[in-house]
């Protein structure tokens, strides 16, 4: 029974850890005490001399310093008002056409997705604004708050997004090349999500109708093409300074985030938005989010160690090497294994978790390093929309008017959930979609 006991350790420190963290424990204290526990439990105290050095290795990759620096650009840009002026010059260009106000706001959360890279704040800044817009337009309440919090998580999966700089440092793939490899697969999913808001337009146009033409003779051609240039201009330069610098070969991932801290900082600056408040309020909260991301990182690093002592990802590839399938039926296990921890973990917690186990199980099989990252990103990137830990769904229902109810958001999010299966499925199945850019750039 002891021997038996023994042999499934690994997978019971999971259970645990899978167990407190359902209970409200804190993530990175939770991780990394559980492991403490098994690894002096099984191993006595000498088991761990080798970790400050393991640590230290982590917290000194240069590459991770790109995390604080993409988390400054996007909490700096959510104060600079960029959004806000594109979002209303966006409704003006597509306010003519059923669906064109959802589209609008799809486009500019693509936008600020490329421009932030942060969820939390494209969602709650798009929610502000959008929401009670839409409401005033007579959009039904399911399809604008699914449309919002669809299109504010899409910065999980268009470049620069902090989600590929983990992963990249995980998987030991280039990071420029996951940036460069998930261009394709995040224009798909914001094509899909504008061909389900006209679809629905078309089905029920009640649900999505035009803006009222009297709001749009307000504003003569010359002054939509002047608002739309001073909207576009900004966000576009800070995209091309970032990304541009990165595909050309100019500049590391690293630097590149360093030009979009600038860069934000002077975009802020420029819309008369910079002064000390600000520069505390983003100081403080890139502080808070970057600490987050890497206690968690030292809570997984000593998960990791004693996971490998037990044997355990050795037991975890031999139970699925041993299963039936065939390479594509393990990927298919994987993606759901993954897909159904992002209904109960968030996206961190999974990356640092379930990524360092899996990820190698499929590399050992022949899987494309470089486009499984990017399957696991958008795979991620649902779990911010799924009930009932959805962390999209709790930032969007704290800015939301009082009439919208958590289950129209519930509901308007279940069509964009199955979107995003449809993306996943498009992307396994064209793996080109991902190494074709990647191929011709580099």
């Amino acid at each position: 029974m002891m021997e038996f006991i023994h042999e499934f350790m690994p997978l019971i420190m999971f259970t645990a850890v899978f167990a407190l963290l359902l209970l409200g424990f804190p993530v990175a204290f939770t991780i990394g005490g559980v492991a403490m526990f098994f690894g002096l439990f099984n191993f006595g105290s000498g088991f761990f001399d080798l970790l400050p050095l393991r640590i230290w290795g982590t917290m000194t990759n240069f590459t991770l310093l790109a995390v604080p620096l993409f988390i400054y650009m996007g909490v700096m840009l959510e104060k600079s008002g960029l959004a806000e002026e594109l979002l209303e010059a966006m409704a003006l260009v597509f306010g003519k056409i059923r669906g064109g106000l959802a589209v609008s706001v799809i486009f500019v959360g693509a936008l600020m997705g490329a421009s932030t890279g942060i969820v939390g704040a494209t969602v709650v800044t798009m929610g502000l604004l959008s929401v009670p817009t839409m409401l005033r337009n007579r959009y039904h309440k399911s399809l604008t708050t699914g449309t919002v919090a669809a299109s504010g998580t899409l910065g999980q999966i268009i470049p620069p997004s902090i989600v590929l700089v983990l992963l990249g440092d995980i998987m030991n793939v280039p990071v420029g090349d996951l940036f460069i490899g998930a261009v394709i697969p995040g224009l798909i999913l914001v094509a899909l999500y504008m061909a389900y808001v006209f679809i629905i337009a078309i089905l029920k146009p009640e649900w999505a109708p035009p803006i009222d033409p009297e709001v749009l003779a307000q504003v003569s051609r010359r002054e939509l093409i002047s608002k739309v240039f001073k909207a576009l201009l900004p966000p576009l330069f800070l995209m091309i300074a970032v990304l541009g610098s990165i595909f050309a070969g100019i500049a590391s991932p690293t630097e590149a985030a360093s030009v979009g801290a600038v860069g934000a900082t002077l975009l802020t600056a420029m819309h008369g938005r910079f002064n000390f408040q600000i520069v505390k309020d983003v100081m403080d909260m890139t502080t808070k989010l970057t600490c987050m991301v890497f206690i968690i990182l030292v809570g997984a690093s000593t998960l990791g160690l004693v996971f490998r002592g037990l044997g355990g990802d050795h037991l975890v590839r031999g139970l699925i090497l041993a299963l039936p399938f065939g390479k594509w039926g393990i990927l298919f296990i994987v993606m759901s294994i993954i897909f159904i921890a992002g209904f109960f973990l968030d996206f961190i917690e999974i990356t640092f978790i379930h990524v360092p186990v899996l990820a190698p199980i499929m590399i050992h099989l022949g899987v494309d390093p470089l486009w499984l990252a990017i399957l696991i990103a958008v795979n991620l990137q649902t779990s911010f929309l799924t009930p009932p830990f959805g962390f999209s769904l709790f930032y969007l229902k704290g800015v939301t008017p009082p009439e919208i109810e958590t289950m129209d958001i519930y509901k308007g999010i279940i069509p964009f959930v199955i979107i995003q299966i449809i993306g996943l499925a498009i992307i396994c199945l064209v793996p080109q979609a991902v190494t074709w850019l990647p191929t011709v750039l580099l």
